[in-house]
């Protein structure tokens, strides 16, 4: 069983999975990373400087080390959604999803079929022509999920909808943008923590969020959460030059 259908059986059985975003654009950061034992990565296409080629480099170095990476893509292109899948990325996260037509054309984006994702068999994804297309298109729905995020209220207000279409095998909560789109500043404020708990007890689907190192998420996992990200690459490099830092003054007092 390859890393993107260990990923896709898992999350899809609802065991808790828990991850990291990587922002810095170099397959070396996802070599190191994917050895550590961390369930998956998620490469953040959205706010960070990647292309084409630097996820194309990054989702190889994934495959050396076998960890599922996921790609979080800038929107709902389907020409972008296509690319990193034929890199052989684990799946999509797509964010700002609202509405369940758009689920619906995400499902066709990210799947083989009438009016669906264009196939090539001779990509990464497709182990370059060398596995039949037949077992191709068989095993695609096994190894590829589509992670739409709730952050914005029409979302918030059809996320039960958009999480019973099939095709759709997790919602993310966006707390940034979520706070954003109700006027507030803190995303740990009483008002959207209990958007959050609301959007992560639909049933139709897995649900889950991104926390902060270190941040108790208890109540996230008793709302029905099971897909974590926690923390992202600068983070650790911060926390370690931090650490580093605090040594070196302990030993130079002056």
């Amino acid at each position: 069983m390859t890393a993107n259908e260990r990923f896709k059986s898992r999350l899809t059985k609802r065991e808790p999975l828990f991850g990291c975003f990587v922002k810095t654009p170099h397959p070396a950061v996802v070599e190191v990373l994917g050895q550590c034992g961390i369930d998956f990565l998620v490469l953040d296409g959205e706010h960070s400087p990647f292309d084409k080629a630097t996820i194309n480099h990054c989702l190889l170095a994934a495959r050396a080390v076998d960890c599922a990476t996921l790609v979080r893509v800038p929107g709902s292109d389907p020409e972008c959604i296509l690319n990193v899948l034929d890199c052989g990325a684990a799946g999509v996260v797509v964010p700002h999803v609202t509405s369940v037509a758009q689920a619906k054309a995400l499902v066709r984006a990210v799947h083989y079929g009438q009016d669906g994702r264009g196939i090539a068999g001779t990509t990464r994804a497709g182990s370059y022509g060398m596995r039949p297309l037949s077992e191709h298109l068989a095993s695609t729905r096994n190894e590829v999920s589509l992670i739409c995020q709730i952050e914005d209220r029409g979302g918030v207000e059809c996320a039960r909808e958009i999480a019973a279409v099939s095709g759709v095998d997790a919602l993310f909560v966006g707390r940034a943008d979520l706070t954003v789109s109700y006027g507030l500043e803190d995303f740990n404020s009483a008002k959207i923590k209990e958007i959050c708990h609301q959007v992560l007890g639909a049933r139709e689907a897995v649900t889950g969020l991104y926390c902060a190192p270190g941040e108790d998420i208890g109540p996230w996992r008793s709302s029905g959460a099971g897909l974590f990200v926690i923390g992202a690459d600068h983070y650790f490099l911060i926390q370690g030059a931090k650490a580093l830092t605090s040594l070196a003054s302990a030993h130079n007092p002056n």
